[in-house]
């Protein structure tokens, strides 16, 4: 193992093609460069982004290095760079394009500029730093987290409190932010008087996420739609107060809960990534002044159709990256609130892992039974 500017060979879980299990191999991962951050990985989250990744429906280039949700400690730097305790970031904030300017958004823009970052929605493939076999190993949205070592951009990285439980923090860097912000920053579930109803599409980490959002910000009424059961009894002590299973429905889902709610939710969350879900959040909300939300990252090349009728009766549509939090800014902030107990992260987190296990972690969350699994390096 080198430091500095040495090269350090460690392990990683390298994905060679889809529908097939990582293998952990051992790595070389370079120095980082002007304007870089190579970090020490003490924990990473799996989310579901990762899964559509492993069964083919996002594409990527291979062989690669995934992961998003990492939580680590600074190794080295490149030149003009310092940083400590840190979360990893999908999204970077730059602070100086006009996405990261504008008080209302977060989508980075410089991040196309940047040599091994991928943007979060459009990925440009870039310069790797790892090599595995003498062959180069493709980056995860800049980030890689499933490896011992990785290389991101300074940009993309957020210094946090020392005190920070590096074992739980990771999952703040996409899992939580993603599914609070839906509600707070996109949905702006707090504008309504308390008493809203709300529907959530896919009761995973994200949606957990924005079901624990809703019941804070005062929701009577909370929806929960999934396919796999087994999700059921952990969503209702998180705030859920309905579950559905469209499986077993006899009528599509959405008009279960048009009559269920009367004429529509207030708020409905699409935490899945499939555009038929995609539709029926749209159709979930009320006519005249419901409002749906896309989370889910949704299949490559993809096209999303509804009836336009649907909006010119007055719903609304949206959709944003990371809850519109911007990253850099905001995000340590939510670490700190954590330790003084003003959020609370742990029921999102129900299975922690040896990274050798990575796996393992992969069948639990294919297999519904797990929320967010953490692995510990």
């Amino acid at each position: 193992i080198g430091a500095g500017g040495r090269v350090i060979t460690c392990r990683a879980a390298i994905a060679w093609t889809t529908n097939a299990p990582l293998t952990i191999e051992k790595v070389e991962v370079d120095p980082p460069k002007a304007g870089e951050v190579r970090i020490k990985i003490i924990s990473s989250g799996i989310c579901d982004t990762n899964k559509h990744i492993l069964e083919g429906k996002d594409k990527v280039p291979f062989p690669a290095i995934w992961g998003h949700e990492g939580a680590g400690t600074v190794e080295s730097i490149g030149e003009g760079v310092t940083r400590d305790k840190v979360l990893m970031f999908p999204l970077p904030e730059c602070r100086e394009c006009s996405s990261c300017l504008h008080p209302k958004s977060n989508f980075c823009l410089k991040e196309r500029l940047v040599s091994i970052s991928l943007t979060f929605f459009h990925p440009i493939y870039g310069t790797s730093r790892f090599t595995c076999r003498g062959r180069k190993i493709y980056h995860l949205y800049g980030t890689s987290t499933f490896t011992e070592y990785t290389v991101v951009h300074e940009i993309a990285v957020g210094k946090i409190d020392d005190d920070a439980p590096m074992d739980t923090v990771c999952i703040l860097s996409c899992e939580v932010p993603t599914g609070f912000g839906a509600v707070f920053n996109i949905a702006k579930v707090r504008m309504f008087t308390p008493g809203s109803t709300c529907v959530v599409f896919g009761l995973g980490g994200i949606g957990s996420a924005v079901v624990m959002a809703c019941k804070a910000s005062g929701a009577s009424r909370i929806i929960g739609v999934d396919i796999k059961e087994e999700k059921f009894p952990r969503a209702r002590t998180l705030g859920v107060t309905d579950c559905l299973n469209p499986q077993k429905l006899k009528k599509p889902v959405q008009e279960v809960v048009v009559e269920m709610t009367g004429k529509g939710a207030d708020f409905a969350f699409e935490a899945i990534g499939l555009i038929d879900t995609m539709v029926a959040t749209l159709e979930s909300c009320h006519p005249s002044y419901g409002v749906g939300v896309i989370i889910g990252l949704a299949p490559t090349n993809s096209q999303l159709i509804f009836d336009p009728m649907l909006l010119l009766s007055g719903r609304t549509l949206k959709g944003g990256a990371l809850g519109n939090y911007k990253t850099r800014s905001c995000i340590p902030k939510m670490v700190t609130d954590y330790l003084q107990k003003k959020i609370n992260l742990d029921p999102l987190i129900t299975h922690t892992l040896p990274f050798e296990s990575i796996n393992k972690a992969f069948e639990l969350l294919q297999g519904g039974h797990c929320i967010r699994c953490v692995l510990l390096f």
